[in-house]
């Protein structure tokens, strides 16, 4: 019979939680980063470019790039990699710099 990841490692996580992707409800893991919570939903980019409104998402996985830059919590510049997710959050997709509200 074959055993579950979980199982293998001997993982026991916690109940599922949920968090907001641009208003939507996103089920999220104990352990999870943003970007895997939003990955696993579905949700391949939450920010665009300065120049062209291009959209991203994850791209190296590691806090790296830059590229899966959002807003979480009202707070613009965050790497999504390496954010664990947490009950209530809201994520908000990041327009160009993310300072838009600043007026700069």
């Amino acid at each position: 019979m074959a055993r579950t990841l979980a199982e293998l490692v001997g993982a026991q996580p916690g109940p599922p939680f949920r968090i907001t992707f641009d208003g939507r409800a996103v089920t999220a893991l104990p352990g999870q980063s943003v970007a895997a919570a939003l990955w696993a939903a579905g949700i391949l980019a939450w920010r665009t470019t300065r120049n062209g409104g291009r959209p991203r998402g994850a791209f190296c996985g590691i806090g790296q790039c830059y590229d899966c830059l959002a807003t979480i919590n009202g707070e613009p510049n965050r790497r999504a990699c390496l954010v664990p997710a947490r009950p209530g959050d809201a994520i908000t997709t990041q327009e160009g710099h993310g300072r838009a509200a600043l007026g700069v």
